[in-house]
C-alpha cells in the first residue's frame, strides 16, 4: 500500500492508496502529523511506501519519522515525470502542479487537457495531446482576495468567503462576496473559453480546496475531482519506486 503526504502551508493532506484506488483521505494541522502517522501505521500496516511533496515547510523531526517508517520518495523536478515539458524555469515549477500534470498525465492521456486547482492561488496547467506540459497561470485566490481588500484598504472588512445570492451587491458585504465570487467565476469561464477557442476537444479539470464555490457556478462543462492532486503523487510513486 501506498502513503501520499502533501505538505502545504498550514495543513497535512494525507491519503492511502491500495493500488490506483484510494482507500483514506485525512486532513490535520502540522501540529498533528505525527499523532496522524501513528493512527495510519496501526490502521494500515501493509504501507510500506510514500511520496512526500512539500509545499510550506516541514519539520526534520516528522520527516525523519516518516523516512524511519517508510521507504519515502520526495518530488521533485528531478524524478521520474510521466510527461515532457517545456516550461522555461522547470526548477521553479511547484510540486503541486507536477502532481497535477502527472495526474493529468495518467488519466487523460492523448487529451489536451487544462487543470484548475482553486486553493491559496488558482493555477492554470496544460498538457496537450502530444504529452507536453506548455505551462498555464497563477492568479490570487479565493480567499487571498478577500483579505487584499482589507489588507490594502482602511475601511472594507475581512470576510469569510460565500456564494453571493445576486449579481448585484445590496451592502458592502455582499458588494464584497459578488466582487470576489462572481470575479474568479468570470475569470474561470473567460480563461477556459480563450483555451477552447485554441483547443475544441478540451478536457478541463476542476480541483482544489476552494473549487466547491465555482463547480455549478461555471458555464463551461467540466470534471471536478478534489483528489485530483493526491492521486497524481500516487503515480508519481508508482512510477518511481524501481528508480
Amino acid at each position: 500500500m501506498n502513503l501520499v503526504v502533501d505538505v502545504g502551508n498550514t495543513l497535512v493532506k494525507l491519503a492511502v492508496f491500495s493500488g490506483s484506488n484510494q482507500v483514506l483521505k485525512k486532513t490535520v494541522l502540522k501540529s498533528d502529523f505525527d499523532k496522524a502517522l501513528d493512527f495510519l501505521q496501526e490502521e494500515y500496516e501493509a504501507i510500506d511506501k510514500a511520496m512526500l511533496s512539500v509545499v510550506g515547510s516541514f519539520s526534520e523531526k516528522s520527516r525523519a519519522k516518516l523516512e524511519k517508517r517508510f521507504k519515502v520518495y520526495v518530488i521533485s523536478p528531478t524524478i521520474k515525470l510521466p510527461f515532457k515539458s517545456d516550461y522555461a524555469t522547470p526548477e521553479t515549477l511547484g510540486y503541486d502542479r507536477i502532481a497535477l500534470v502527472s495526474a493529468a498525465a495518467a488519466q487523460y492521456a492523448n487529451k489536451n487537457t487544462l487543470i484548475i486547482d482553486v486553493g491559496t492561488c488558482i493555477t492554470y496547467d496544460f498538457l496537450n495531446s502530444e504529452g507536453y506540459y506548455k505551462g498555464g497561470a497563477i492568479s490570487p485566490g479565493i480567499d487571498m482576495r478577500y483579505k487584499a481588500l482589507n489588507q490594502f484598504t482602511e475601511k472594507l472588512p475581512l470576510l469569510d468567503a460565500s456564494i453571493p445570492q445576486k449579481l448585484i451587491g445590496n451592502s458592502t458585504q455582499t458588494s464584497i462576496h459578488s466582487g470576489v465570487i462572481n470575479g474568479v467565476t468570470f475569470e474561470v469561464d473567460g480563461i477556459i473559453g480563450a483555451y477552447k477557442q485554441e483547443y475544441q476537444d478540451l478536457t478541463v479539470i476542476l480541483t482544489g480546496g476552494n473549487a466547491h464555490f465555482l463547480r455549478d457556478r461555471l458555464k463551461n462543462s467540466i470534471f471536478a475531482n478534489p483528489n485530483f492532486l493526491l492521486e497524481g503523487l500516487n503515480y508519481l510513486l508508482e512510477q518511481n519506486q524501481n528508480t
